[in-house]
């Protein structure tokens, strides 16, 4: 069986995570990847662990299921064979922010009447129309335009950036979202289409599901904010040997809680009756939860409340999700050997699909390791190819 993206070729023109992420995704679906690099290649390759030079941790981490070519677009040569290569693919996605895509000819204009069946997809920090719209954004900018490090300070009391790279990835989602549904609307009118993905309003958009609260009707009924996690006291509790996360949440849920704890007074505490009531009052419940947590062992609550069937869960480290008992009996971590950088361990794609499963069939490219055959692909002659190489338009591994 093929993925649901076979015979959809996707030029991949983006760097970092943002758009790596989101054409790895495309390519684990089935889809051709055609990375596009500057001779420099991207940034990812010199960051994290690495036993070769240019294949860091973090570039393997989203650069499976792609080809990598590299073309200087600065020089014409690079410009022509850009275009020619864009007029196979079904989709090209950058992100280059709108007034580096015009310096660089590379705005959607250019491509649509050669190719009007072309999915182009740009993803950047700010939307095109807008007064931020040329500023540049990576994840910390985004996280603290959007709110996320503000919310911070509950917990820390000074704004600080979540520890992995959220706004990225968060954001490579609704690129993925949306190049499927550009795709589906292709297929139903044979038409292509420019497609915008900003990091700033997807992540506020994501932030407002919950927190826009009373802000939602106009004029407002309340403040922002949803109070049960705009909570302090709302966080993994300390066992007598571990930390647990635990969260009753329907009433039955709770009035568990409360027998298995022994507090059964709590169970007709009008502060506690219901949920209304409990989201009100959840820094008095959560502290309260607290230190009943605190009384037990992290095996003794796990072993109880599940019985009780209330959500709860060991809090892991890192290093416990490698051996961990789900991911380990459902195959999720994969090895494959590598030609160069040898045993590589990494997730299983994680969606699956009956009919149209995904799957890992190339595994991380060196820079520039199918230039010429990518070119060849688009017409290029050996003769030509190495031309582009000499002049630095394009290289290859055994070039540089």
């Amino acid at each position: 069986m093929t993925g649901a993206l076979d015979g959809i070729r996707i030029i991949d023109m983006s760097t970092v995570i943002l758009g790596p992420w989101a054409a790895q995704q495309l390519g684990d679906m089935g889809a051709d990847v055609i990375k596009v690099e500057t001779p420099d290649g991207d940034l990812t390759r010199k960051a994290g662990a690495e036993r070769n030079e240019g294949m860091a941790s973090f570039f393997m981490g989203a650069n499976r299921n792609k080809r990598s070519i590299v073309l200087d677009i600065t020089k014409s040569e690079g410009q022509e064979a850009l275009f020619k290569l864009i007029g196979t693919a079904d989709v090209l996605l950058h992100n280059f922010r709108p007034n580096v895509a015009k310096k660089l000819n590379m705005t959607y204009e250019r491509f649509a009447t050669s190719y009007p069946e072309l999915v182009y997809c740009a993803a950047f920090g700010f939307r095109s129309d807008g007064p931020m719209a040329t500023k540049p954004a990576y994840d910390d900018i985004i996280q603290a335009a959007c709110g996320i490090t503000d919310l911070q300070k509950l917990i820390s009391d000074e704004p600080r950036f979540v520890p992995t790279i959220i706004a990225d990835k968060t954001t490579s989602h609704y690129v993925v979202s949306a190049i499927l549904a550009a795709l589906l609307h292709r297929s139903k009118s044979g038409k292509g289409q420019a497609v915008e993905v900003p990091m700033f309003e997807s992540l506020v958009d994501f932030m407002m599901v919950e927190h826009l609260g009373g802000e939602g009707f106009v004029p407002p009924t309340g403040p922002m904010g949803y109070a049960r996690l705009l909570n302090k006291e709302r966080r993994p509790y300390a066992t007598k040997d571990g930390y647990l996360a635990v969260l009753p949440y329907t009433d039955a849920n709770w009035e568990a809680m409360f027998k298995i704890s022994g507090r059964d007074e709590l169970r007709d505490d009008p502060r506690f009756a219901n949920h209304s009531a409990r989201i009100k009052n959840s820094g008095d419940i959560y502290h309260i939860l607290a230190d009943i947590v605190a009384t037990k062992t992290t095996a003794e609550w796990l072993d109880a409340l599940e019985k009780a069937a209330v959500p709860v869960q060991a809090v892991h480290s890192f290093e416990d999700l490698i051996d961990n008992e789900q991911l380990v009996s459902t195959g999720f971590w994969q090895t494959a050997e590598h030609p160069t950088e040898g045993t590589l361990r990494y997730p299983e794609p994680p969606v699956r699909f009956s009919e149209s499963p995904s799957s890992v069939r190339r595994l991380q490219p060196r820079l520039g390791e199918h230039s010429a055959e990518v070119l060849t692909e688009v017409g290029y002659s050996e003769t030509e190819i190495s031309d582009l190489f000499d002049k630095g338009v394009s290289k290859t591994v055994d070039s540089q």
